[in-house]
C-alpha cells in the first residue's frame, strides 16, 4: 500500500461513513409500531410514584387539557397577557396564562455573523416552539376544566440591573382553596432558568398536585442537514439506564415515550443549541411524548405527586435550560446532558480532543490557530505510527520483484503461494499489515476530531484570519480546499505510484481534484485541519525517507 492510497482510503472511508448516515436517515429501518401498546398514555401506564395526568389522552392543543389559549396570537396585540424579561443574556417572553416561556432570544448569539438580530430559540409563531410548565394532579390548577390559570404580576417588563446577581420574577394565582406563586429566577450571564413553585393550601383538607414541564415544537422544521453537515434536529431524553437517547420526530406517532426514571431530562435539539427541562434529580419522574393532530410534537415529564396538608405549604422546582451546547456547563446540570453535543459513538475520543482544543484556544485566543496547534500535537503523537506505516510500505515495495517470482513459480496454486509468501515475510521481517494497521488507528482520531469541529458551538462565527471569518462554515473563496488538493498532489509526487493499470493511474491522479471538490462544502475549520495535517505529513515523510535511505532501505 502506498502513501497516496492511504489518503484514498481515508477519503473513501469518510465518504462511505457520511453516505451511510444519510442513507439511514432517508431509507433506514423505521421503528415498528407496537400493536399491543396504545399510542396514547394513561395513568395506569406508569407507576403511581410519578404517573401521567389522567387527561393526557386529550388531543387538543397540548397536554394537559383546558388550554383554551392560542399562543400564536401576535404578542403586540395582547400586551396585558405577556411579560418580558431581559437579563442581558436572555430575552424572554412569558405567557401569564399558564406561565409558559413562549419566546427566548439568545442575546449573545446573533442569527448570522453580520447581523444584530439575536438568535430566537423559543417562539410562539412561525413554527411554534415553546416551553410549558405547571401543576397538574387532583388539585393542580393546570388540570382544571375551566382552563389554565391566569397568573398575575406587578409589572410587564423586568430587566436585570447592573448590580444585581439575578433576576427574580414572581407570578401569583389564587382561588378559594389554593395559592400558587410561580417564580422565575435567572442568574446574570446564565441560560439557566430556575422555575420554583410555592404552593399554599388554603383549605381545611389535604390536597395533591404534580408538577409537569414539556417542550412543544412543530415537526415541520427545515432540515439544514446534508451529507457534509449531518446535524440532528429533534428531541432527546435521558433516563437512569440511558444517559442520552435521541428521539426523532418520526418516532412520536408510533412509539410514544412512556418511561419512569430516577432523575432524567427531556430536550429539543438543533445544531448548536438546546432547550431542556431538568426535573429534580433525586426524585422519580415520568417521561412522556405525544404527537398532536396539528403536527406539533410534545416531550415532557411529570414529577412525583405532592401531598399538602390543610393550611400548609410546600415547594417544588425544576430547571429550564435554553441556550448553546456548552459541554462543561451542561454536564453540571444533569447526567448525560453534555452528550447533546452529539459527537456520535466516538464521543469518548472527541471530548478529550475538544478539551485540548479549548485549552489551546485559551492560550492563543484564536480557534484557527488552536486547530493548527492540535493538528501538530496529534500528528506528533502519531508520528511513530506514521513512521511504521511508511517503512512497512517501503519494505513491501522492495519485495515486489520477489513476489512476482513467487507468482511465476507457483502460478494458480494458492496454497503453496500463500505458504511461500508467509515464509518470505518471516525471513524479511515484514508485516504485510504494517501499512494498514497504523492507518486504521488514525481513522477514529480523524473522525472524532471531525465531529468535535462540526458540533462545537464555540466554533460558530469564530474568526481565523483574513477571509476566514467563520470556521463553522465552508471557505467562502474555496482557498483552503484548493490548497488541500495541492498538498495531496505533492504527497503523490513525493512517492510516485507503482501502479501499472492505466485506469488506476488516472484515478489516483484525479484523487486530489476529487478531494478538493469534496472539501468545498466542509467547514473551514475541518479543511484547515486536513490541510495542516497534509503539510505535516509531507515534512514527516521527508524525514522518514531520509532516515530509511541512510539505513539502506529503498524508498522508491
Amino acid at each position: 500500500m502506498e502513501s497516496q492510497r492511504s489518503f484514498l482510503f481515508i477519503g473513501l472511508a469518510l465518504v462511505s461513513f457520511l453516505l451511510w448516515q444519510n442513507w439511514q436517515v432517508d431509507y433506514g429501518p423505521k421503528p415498528i409500531q407496537q400493536t399491543e401498546q396504545p399510542s396514547t398514555l394513561t395513568e395506569s401506564d406508569t407507576p403511581s410514584v410519578a404517573s401521567l395526568p389522567s387527561d393526557v389522552n386529550s388531543d387538543e392543543l397540548f397536554i394537559p387539557k383546558g388550554d383554551s389559549n392560542n399562543v400564536s396570537v401576535a404578542i403586540d396585540e395582547q400586551q396585558n397577557r405577556f411579560i418580558n424579561l431581559n437579563t442581558g443574556t436572555l430575552m424572554l417572553t412569558i405567557d401569564l396564562i399558564g406561565g409558559d416561556v413562549v419566546s427566548a432570544d439568545l442575546l449573545d448569539y446573533p442569527v448570522s455573523q453580520d447581523s444584530d438580530e439575536p438568535l430566537n430559540i423559543l417562539r410562539p409563531d412561525n413554527g411554534i416552539y415553546v416551553a410549558q410548565s405547571g401543576l397538574v394532579g387532583t388539585h393542580g390548577p393546570d388540570s382544571s376544566s375551566a382552563g389554565r390559570p391566569k397568573y398575575n404580576t406587578s409589572q410587564q417588563n423586568y430587566t436585570l440591573g447592573e448590580t444585581d446577581d439575578s433576576l427574580i420574577v414572581p407570578l401569583t394565582w389564587q382561588n378559594d382553596t389554593l395559592k400558587v406563586t410561580k417564580t422565575f429566577i435567572i442568574a446574570k450571564h446564565s441560560h439557566d432558568i430556575q422555575v420554583e413553585y410555592q404552593i399554599d393550601n388554603l383549605s381545611n383538607s389535604p390536597i395533591q398536585v404534580q408538577q409537569y414541564a414539556q417542550l412543544k415544537q412543530t415537526t415541520e422544521v427545515e432540515d439544514s442537514s446534508n451529507m457534509f453537515m449531518p446535524t440532528y434536529r429533534g428531541a432527546a431524553y435521558s433516563t437512569d439506564e440511558k444517559r442520552y437517547k435521541k428521539y426523532k420526530f418520526s418516532k412520536f406517532e408510533d412509539d410514544s415515550l412512556n418511561l419512569t426514571t430516577q432523575g432524567g431530562w427531556v430536550a429539543m435539539l438543533e445544531h448548536y443549541f438546546v432547550s431542556a427541562w431538568v426535573p429534580p434529580q433525586e426524585q422519580k419522574n415520568a417521561l412522556y411524548s405525544k404527537l398532536l393532530r396539528n403536527g406539533n410534537a410534545i416531550i415532557g415529564f411529570t414529577g412525583e405527586p405532592l401531598s399538602i396538608e390543610a393550611n400548609d405549604s410546600q415547594n417544588l422546582s425544576t430547571l429550564l435550560y435554553v441556550g448553546p451546547k456548552i459541554q462543561a456547563h451542561l454536564a453540571t446540570l444533569a447526567r448525560g446532558l453534555d452528550l447533546t453535543v452529539d459527537y456520535g459513538p466516538l464521543f469518548w475520543i472527541s471530548q478529550p480532543l475538544f478539551s485540548l482544543l479549548s485549552l489551546l484556544h485559551d492560550l492563543v485566543n484564536n480557534w484557527g490557530v488552536a486547530i493548527i496547534l492540535i493538528t501538530v500535537i496529534v500528528k506528533g503523537l502519531m508520528y511513530p505510527l506514521t513512521k511504521k506505516q511508511y517503512e512497512s510500505m517501503a519494505k513491501m515495495r522492495n519485495l515486489a520483484p520477489k513476489m512476482q517470482q513467487l507468482k511465476d513459480k507457483y502460478g494458480d496454486d494458492r496454497q503453496k503461494m500463500s505458504q511461500a509468501m508467509m515464509e518470505m515475510y518471516k525471513k524479511e521481517k515484514v508485516n504485510p499489515m504494517g501499512g494498514c494497521f497504523p492507518l486504521l488507528l488514525q481513522m477514529p482520531i480523524f473522525l472524532a476530531l471531525y465531529w468535535a469541529l462540526l458540533e462545537s458551538v464555540e466554533l460558530r462565527h469564530a474568526e481565523f484570519f483574513l477571509w476566514i471569518t467563520d470556521l463553522s462554515i465552508k471557505d467562502p473563496y474555496f482557498v483552503l480546499p484548493v490548497l488541500t488538493g495541492a498538498s495531496m498532489y505533492l504527497l503523490q509526487k513525493l512517492q510516485p505510484s507503482t501502479m501499472t493499470d492505466p485506469m488506476q493511474q488516472k484515478v489516483m491522479q484525479l484523487m486530489p481534484v476529487f478531494m478538493s471538490v469534496f472539501f468545498l462544502w466542509f467547514p473551514a475549520g475541518l479543511v484547515l485541519y486536513w490541510l495542516v495535517s497534509n503539510v505535516i505529513t509531507l515534512v514527516q515523510a521527508k524525514i522518514i525517507y531520509a532516515s530509511m535511505e541512510k539505513r539502506g532501505i529503498k524508498t522508491h
